[in-house]
């Protein structure tokens, strides 16, 4: 094997080495857009839900996956589709708070976020701890 085609090959590893980065990055971008229009709109519903019964790890880790595939658009700068909406109606908050980190809150653009929620005809609540995250 001739040097350059050692560099080529070494140059070809490291931009799949970066793809992966930043698809990794862009997932985990994803996950905090959706666990935030989750949370936030959830918090509108916080009454209502407090008379449902105790959803299991299972269960809040299915809605989560449902929230993710269905709202993943918003993240790449689409507005939310009927069903992504639909889907932040209907996702319980007490599966959405628990995994909102400090890290994950740091990729959140907030206010997009409550413009997106609002976008879907819901309230957003002021002052709302939810995780790391507060609204204004």
């Amino acid at each position: 094997m001739l040097p350059y085609e050692r560099l080529r090959i070494k140059a070809h590893r490291r931009s799949i080495r970066e793809e992966k980065r930043v698809k990794k990055i862009m997932e985990k971008r994803s996950l905090a857009a959706v666990v935030l229009v989750m949370a936030v709109v959830g918090g509108a519903m916080w009454e209502v839900q407090m008379a449902d019964a105790e959803l299991s790890d299972a269960q809040c880790k299915q809605e989560r996956s449902l929230a993710v595939n269905a709202c993943k658009p918003v993240v790449y700068g689409k507005l939310p589709s009927p069903e992504c909406c639909q889907r932040v109606r209907v996702t319980h908050l007490e599966c959405v708070c628990p995994v909102i980190t400090p890290q994950l809150a740091a990729l959140i653009d907030l206010n997009r976020a409550i413009r997106l929620i609002e976008g879907c005809g819901r309230r957003v609540p002021r002052h709302y701890k939810c995780g790391s995250i507060t609204t204004p």
